[in-house]
């Protein structure tokens, strides 16, 4: 270890209270638009007004574009509507971006051998597979709340469950303790290019905005202090805009997995029956089949407009915080 450097126990809290924090100012900031992209992935029917031209096998479509139900969401349901399930998903993310960042720490210093200090010149294949082991090992801790998340925010008005407990309890009770892991497959098949994307990415956004620092200063030496607030808010918004573009349709077959059987009013349209999916494969192949390619990137503008951002605050907001809470603790 080397001089200065904060012992394992530190270290580990500092990313984890680091994780914490700037994984919960990211979940409320782009909560609205989390809420557009799980409406238009349960939906079944077309989410653009270019694709109700074409077949529609299951009727009249709730939901036709981002302004269209953010109206639609705002008039029925009023501002708080926007925010629904807001607080399993800050009971969600908060411990998988602790989980995450101090996992993905530990596999760093394992891989390059050497404190923070050396990540930013690990590969990007080490970096991808550290997201990706960082990102499996968040998912499994946090999953239920994420579950109980997409259900709150999905179900419309009226409510079927007025309360997180209220959920969680009906589901133990109707589907048993495997409910809370209803999607965990694609979830986990997503995650692992997800996170190895998101992280690979922004490491090599980094390193590529640090050598463009280094010769504009002709400074022969890029270090990480060079990079400003807004070249790290860039490098996030990159990151997490290239990882959801690639990962969006397992996401869609994991919502469908998780609101299997809910009763929602049907002015929401055709409702995703209970056992609806044999697998993941079997989703995957019913939604083409059914909903055609645009089915399996419903919510692709909300969800990459909301990845954007959510990558970028989460980034921003964890490299500053850890610089705080390191400050504080050592």
């Amino acid at each position: 270890m080397e001089e200065g450097e904060p012992g394992p126990l530190k270290r580990a809290v500092i990313d984890a209270s680091s994780g914490l924090i700037s994984g919960a100012i990211s979940r409320t900031v782009t909560s609205p638009l989390d809420v557009i992209k799980i409406r238009f992935q349960v939906q079944l029917e077309p989410t653009t007004t270019f694709t109700l031209l074409s077949k529609n096998v299951y009727g009249p479509s709730k939901y036709t574009g981002m302004i269209q139900a953010s109206k639609d969401i705002f008039r029925e349901e009023g501002l708080s509507g926007f925010w629904r399930g807001n607080v399993p998903a800050l009971l969600m993310v908060m411990p998988y971006t602790a989980i995450q960042f101090m996992v993905l720490h530990k596999v760093k210093t394992f891989a390059s051998g050497s404190s923070k200090s050396d990540h930013i010149q690990l590969s990007p294949y080490l970096s991808f597979m550290s997201g990706a082991l960082a990102g499996c090992a968040a998912t499994v801790g946090s999953y239920p709340f994420d579950l109980i998340r997409t259900i709150l925010a999905s179900q419309g008005e009226p409510k079927i469950y007025p309360t997180m407990r209220s959920a969680f309890v009906d589901i133990m009770k109707t589907r048993g303790f495997r409910g809370l892991y209803a999607g965990l497959s694609p979830t986990l098949v997503e995650i692992i290019p997800y996170a190895g994307l998101q992280f690979g990415t922004y490491d090599t956004f980094k390193r590529w905005t640090m050598a463009w620092n280094a010769r504009r200063s002709s400074d022969l030496t890029p270090n990480e202090e060079s990079l400003s607030s807004f070249q790290l808010l860039v490098c996030g918004l990159a990151a997490g805009s290239c990882a959801k573009a690639v990962c969006h349709p397992l996401d869609v077959v994991k919502k469908r997995f998780q609101i299997e059987g809910l009763q929602r009013h049907p002015r929401y349209g055709a409702r995703v029956e209970t056992r609806a999916y044999r697998n993941m494969y079997d989703a995957l192949k019913r939604i083409s089949q059914n909903e055609g390619w645009a089915g399996l990137y419903k919510g692709i503008v909300p969800s990459i407009v909301k990845a954007a951002p959510a990558g970028a605050v989460t980034f921003v907001a964890y490299e500053y915080t850890s610089d705080w809470v390191e400050s504080i603790l050592t």
